[in-house]
């Protein structure tokens, strides 16, 4: 009995300003499909033009989903994304059309397609004294509690540290055995059709500077001051960290000037984009295919 064929999902990922956005609505265009973002910033309804979320008239061309539709005060997850994209990919295809994710949130595309580690809630109380330690000292005692997560870590990389003492203090079980056991992942039921565009990158940097100069120019400014004016919206939420948000914040305050605020926030971009590069060079199946002028005839193609 011949294996029934697996619907198809395209992927557009790839740095930010690389230009994946315009490219995925051309694709939904040629084939039918539905643009779903996979980016971290874009999700939320309170950074349209800080998130570069495609304008009106991009949306009106093709059909959108998960595009600014959670509240700032809301902390969303890749956990959390991953539920409401499974869903968005199963509706395209019930409708017959081509689910197209695009996005440049690492995380969250192998949160998708590969699934999410069942680690437990952590206690707050092994997590507050965790995060509590300096980094260097948290870094030395994952030496003792799991060597081969620390021998794998930057010993400056305060996030990841902590998150991987915190798991095996909590569980007695190493973060990397929580990671063996993935579950929730939709990669093996579907069709992955994967394009990274990687520009090179003295083209990427000068597209995010120019990026960043008009969105300080075209209402950046005013959606941070709102975003500041909201008093649910908690100082460390995720909203908060987006790039931008805090260039602008102390612009606002007076710390920067606005030439100061737009040039820590273009560095910023620039930095975020080359950590971005670096992932989906290094982090992604092989058979996707990487390039700087994508062919969609001959990748996603309805017949190929």
């Amino acid at each position: 009995m011949p294996t029934p064929e697996k619907p198809r999902l395209a992927l557009i990922a790839g740095p930010t300003a690389s230009g994946k956005s315009a490219l995925a609505i051309a694709l939904a265009e040629q084939i039918g499909g539905v643009v779903i973002n996979a980016d971290a910033s874009q999700v939320y309804r309170d950074l349209h033009v800080l998130s570069a979320r495609p304008s009106p008239d991009d949306e009106a061309r093709v059909p959108h989903r998960l595009f600014g539709y959670v509240d700032g005060a809301a902390a969303w997850s890749a956990a959390r994304w991953a539920a409401d994209a499974a869903a968005e990919v199963r509706r395209a295809h019930e409708t017959g059309k081509v689910p197209v994710l695009v996005g440049g949130t690492g995380l969250y595309l192998r949160t998708l397609l590969d699934g999410i580690a069942p680690v437990p809630e952590i206690d707050p109380l092994v997590r507050a004294a965790v995060r509590a330690l300096p980094v260097a000292e948290a870094h030395a005692a994952l030496s003792h509690e799991d060597p081969a997560a620390a021998a794998r870590l930057h010993a400056r990389d305060t996030t990841r540290v902590a998150r991987a003492l915190e798991v095996v203090r909590a569980t007695g079980r190493p973060l990397a055995a929580w990671q063996a056991a993935r579950v929730g992942g939709i990669g093996a039921a579907v069709d992955v059709r994967g394009l990274v565009l990687l520009p090179d990158r003295e083209t990427l940097f000068a597209r995010c500077d120019a990026r960043l100069t008009a969105m300080f120019a075209d209402g950046g400014v005013a959606e941070v001051e709102a975003l500041l004016a909201r008093a649910d919206v908690p100082v460390d939420a995720p909203v908060r960290r987006a790039i931008g948000v805090q260039e602008v914040a102390a612009m606002l305050t007076g710390t920067l000037s606005r030439d100061e605020a737009l040039t820590a926030a273009q560095q910023a971009t620039r930095q975020y984009a080359k950590r971005q590069y670096t992932w989906f060079r290094n982090q992604l199946p092989a058979e996707w295919q990487c390039c700087t002028a994508p062919n969609l005839q001959l990748y996603f193609a309805k017949d190929g």
